[in-house]
């Protein structure tokens, strides 16, 4: 049985613990760790299995697992990465716009090969990556518009040179057009799904980005377009943001139990 450690006790962490805690997923969850103890304490107070928390986030990749899941931000992504692989542990992002600093990137490959291991990175709260990956040698163009209602985008650093009043808006309004480089940068906790679809496709400076708020709605809206040699592909999804956490959508976190359980299990893999 696989062993896990956890890195972020939020509203993902917490779910993909309690599906391991629940055998939902095949595997022990040993050691957890957040920035908060008192995140740290209240995720394993709802465990039957209690994992130990570690004092530091380098703590967890020294013990016998087999993977670190990182559910807690970019800089934790960009301060702990490369200490996981190097202890020779697997790694799944969540925060994946952290690899659109290509420093970042480049170094974590390496690692991966330097020291025979595997970054996951789960589709998240958008789909048809499968589709992307088989086409990008032949894509021409690709696409997101993401429209969220106002309260999932509060807190962004967008807004810190912005003049925009979410508490204001009585319609939908674009809040941003850019590509995706820039949109994680300035969305770091909304908008990942751009920075998965860009490193699947054609890269973070010719993905294009719109983020849109509405007031009126209350789903996570992702509609994604790609055309080239190939064709045309188009995806609408909807999601339910997370009861939890505004920010993400269910789906996200449902990806990355879906994703742990697929590396956990022995069976037959549908799909890329």
């Amino acid at each position: 049985m696989k062993k896990v450690g956890l890195l972020g006790c939020g509203a993902i962490g917490t779910q993909i613990a309690l599906a391991i805690d629940s055998g939902k997923i095949p595997a022990m969850l040993t050691h957890v760790y957040d920035e908060s103890k008192d995140a740290s304490s209240k995720l394993v107070e709802k465990l039957t299995n209690k994992p130990v928390i570690v004092e530091n986030p380098h703590l967890l990749s020294s013990n016998p697992i087999d993977i670190v899941i990182e559910a807690a931000s970019q800089d934790a992504v960009k301060d702990v990465a490369l200490s996981v692989l190097q202890n020779k542990k697997d790694l799944m992002i969540m925060s994946v716009g952290a690899l659109l600093d290509e420093s970042v990137y480049e170094i974590l490959s390496d690692a991966c090969k330097d020291f025979k291991k595997t970054i996951y990175l789960p589709s998240g709260a958008i789909a048809g990556l499968d589709g992307i990956k088989s086409v990008k040698n032949e894509l021409e163009s690709l696409s997101i518009t993401t429209t969220k209602h106002p309260r999932s985008l509060k807190g962004a650093k967008f807004f810190e040179n912005s003049e925009i009043d979410l508490d204001s808006l009585d319609s939908e309004t674009v809040i941003f057009q850019g590509n995706a480089k820039e949109a994680v940068s300035l969305f770091p906790a909304n908008i990942n799904v751009a920075a998965l679809l860009s490193l699947t496709g054609i890269g973070s400076e010719k993905t294009k980005v719109k983020i849109i708020a509405d007031p009126n709605t209350d789903k996570n809206t992702h509609h994604i377009e790609a055309s080239g040699n190939f064709g045309k592909m188009t995806f609408t999804i909807e999601n339910f943001p997370d009861p939890n956490n505004p920010k993400t959508s269910r789906l996200a976190t449902l990806s990355a139990i879906e994703t742990l359980r697929k590396y956990c299990s022995d069976e037959i893999q549908i799909g890329t």
